[in-house]
């Protein structure tokens, strides 16, 4: 089982580079990082179960300091990649590829 994010700032439309990034699971904290120059996180390994992964995203949106996405790892054979698109007043996700 493997996992990715990547942040894109849709108000720019350019890869958001550096956002705090951390996976939860059980409420613990099993993986952190940054995104790298292209907006994005690789290579965690959380498991099965229902899992967090929250967005430092203070520095690209007044309105939201962080974003939470919940999702659930049904098939540990599987990768699961969950992206956000942000602007200042707006996000959304989607189960990419």
């Amino acid at each position: 089982m493997s996992f990715s994010t990547h942040v894109l700032n849709a108000a720019t439309g350019r890869p958001a580079a550096g956002v705090p990034v951390r996976l939860e699971h059980g409420g613990e904290v099993v993986a952190s990082g940054e995104t790298d120059a292209d907006g994005r996180i690789k290579g965690w390994d959380p498991g099965p179960g229902v899992h967090r992964v929250v967005f430092d995203t203070g520095a690209l949106s007044d309105f939201y300091p962080e974003v939470v996405i919940a999702f659930l790892v049904a098939d540990p054979a599987q990768h699961y990649h969950v992206p956000l698109l942000l602007s200042p007043y707006a996000y959304s996700t989607y189960r990419g590829s």
